[in-house]
């Protein structure tokens, strides 16, 4: 996949989205929207490199982590 998307988040009431990488410097995020993203930062590619997720739907909180290669 070319990117890291949530599909039909927005069908939720309450829903977050954030992206992180291994300093904790937030990437990306989304409230209550579709999401999707393409690995990049300021218009700029991100290098090949572990990065974080934080995804709240309705309350509830998924973490995890990923391998972004290019």
């Amino acid at each position: 996949n070319d990117t890291f998307e949530l599909v039909g988040i927005e069908t939720f009431e309450s829903s977050e989205v954030f992206i992180f990488d291994r300093y904790g410097k937030l990437l990306k995020s989304g409230k209550n929207q579709p999401f999707k993203w393409d690995g990049t930062f300021n218009n700029k590619k991100l290098p090949n490199s572990d990065y974080w997720y934080l995804v709240t739907i309705e309350g509830q909180s998924f973490r995890g982590h990923f391998t972004l290669k290019r």
